[in-house]
């Protein structure tokens, strides 16, 4: 599954659609304005988002309406918090480090 994720963050369309989402739902028309893709590439770009469970999608009619699915965020959230410990270390030896410059 994680893997899935990382796949599917690895494309700057992606990401850039999945922050997009995270301002809140938008149609499938509405998401794809200003990216200078074609309907279909953009269709596979959801597709794999939605595939890996980054988005959820609600119909309405003949529209489509996408989402972040913040359950399919979990796994990225695990394991991201398995290297938080190693930040406040390495910004305490940063801080010291520049501090020693300083002087």
């Amino acid at each position: 599954m994680e893997a899935d994720i990382f796949k599917a963050l690895a494309d700057p369309n992606r990401r850039a659609m999945l922050e997009r989402l995270a301002s809140g739902e938008l149609t499938g028309s509405a998401l794809g304005e200003g990216f200078a893709i074609s309907q279909p590439a953009m269709s596979q770009h959801i597709a794999v988002l939605r595939g890996a469970g980054l988005i959820r999608e609600r119909r309405e009619g003949r529209s489509v309406h996408y989402a972040v699915n913040p359950d399919g965020m979990a796994p990225l959230h695990d394991w991201l918090s398995r290297y938080q410990a190693f930040w406040p270390e390495r910004l305490g030896r940063l801080k010291d480090f520049l501090k020693e410059m300083d002087q």
